[in-house]
């Protein structure tokens, strides 16, 4: 069905990645009264809980992984689960949003190298002249057009963070095609988040206090649940369908909707002024999505 209905695909991967926007704002929020790998523990614990009897019901033939595979989910919960997400919420804490959306939204480029080099897929002109345009069009927003401070800045500490993040992100999504051609999207984002919450679990009890739970305002948890569901669970699903389909080369793509999404949350929410510049950087993302996604026409004979 989705197989002939690209556009229901393309919107399911808009929502998907533009919902990654929120938990920019919502790891800020979160972070304020937890640690990074605290917030990052609690948001995978409570997607767990949900994921895995959603698996047991939804995948009723559902047959446990063997050798290799277990590697490869493991591999999986790792780098886009733990890794990730410990830079992803050191990030929100420590470094603008402005910034760490710059950085993440270079991971397409990363992923269409990746998926070319390891799983062979087809590059075409039209891939790259969305990627491009879609680059162009985040790094516009991000940086307010103003290119040369961010150059002039130069690396920090929190540069290397944010590297790694975009590295561990391209290798989940590479990673992830191929546990796709063993297992459905649920089954995968399940082990993965399964994997990737007992990775994490040893150092956030070390992090953590009993006193920062108690303490925690309503804000923290009502953000921490709204990664775990809405973020982790649902769009980390949507994602997964989106690369079996479409392939992860051209699902990357819409990874640039993220910063676009964070920049009107912070509009919205933290009362940041709409430049014009902001349309400007909008109008070539959503270009460089249209022109990445569609498919080339067919010649008629006549």
């Amino acid at each position: 069905m989705l197989n002939k209905k690209p556009w229901l695909i393309y919107l399911m991967l808009a929502l998907a990645t533009s919902s990654w926007g929120s938990a920019f704002i919502a790891g800020n929020y979160a972070t304020r009264d937890f640690d990074p790998i605290t917030v990052a523990f609690l948001r995978f614990f409570f997607a767990a809980i949900i994921l895995i009897p959603l698996m047991l019901i939804k995948e009723k033939n559902h047959v446990l992984p063997k050798g290799k595979e277990w590697f490869l989910l493991a591999s999986l919960g790792l780098t886009g689960i733990a890794l990730y997400n410990i830079c992803f919420f050191i990030a929100t804490k420590e470094a603008p949003i402005v910034k760490s959306s710059l950085f993440i939204a270079s991971n397409p480029v990363l992923i269409i190298i990746l998926s070319g080099f390891f799983l062979k897929e087809k590059i075409t002109s039209r891939n790259i002249i969305g990627l491009i345009l879609a680059l162009v069009g985040a790094a516009i927003i991000i940086t307010e057009g103003n290119f040369m401070e961010v150059i002039r800045a130069g690396f920090q500490p929190i540069d290397i963070v944010l590297f790694i993040a975009v590295i561990c992100w391209a290798l989940y999504s590479v990673l992830g095609k191929v546990a796709l051609q063993r297992f459905s999207s649920l089954e995968s984002t399940t082990y993965a988040v399964v994997f990737g919450t007992l990775m994490l679990l040893p150092f956030a009890m070390i992090e953590g206090e009993w006193n920062e739970y108690i303490q925690a305002t309503t804000l923290t948890w009502v953000s921490i649940l709204h990664m775990s569901i809405i973020v982790s669970v649902i769009s980390f699903i949507m994602y997964y369908q989106g690369i079996r389909t479409i392939g992860a080369a051209k699902a990357s793509i819409f990874i640039n909707l993220m910063p676009l999404s964070a920049v009107i949350l912070a509009i919205l929410l933290l009362d940041e002024p709409l430049l014009p510049i902001h349309i400007v950087g909008a109008a070539f993302v959503l270009t460089g999505v249209t022109i990445g996604t569609r498919p080339k026409r067919k010649k008629v004979n006549s």
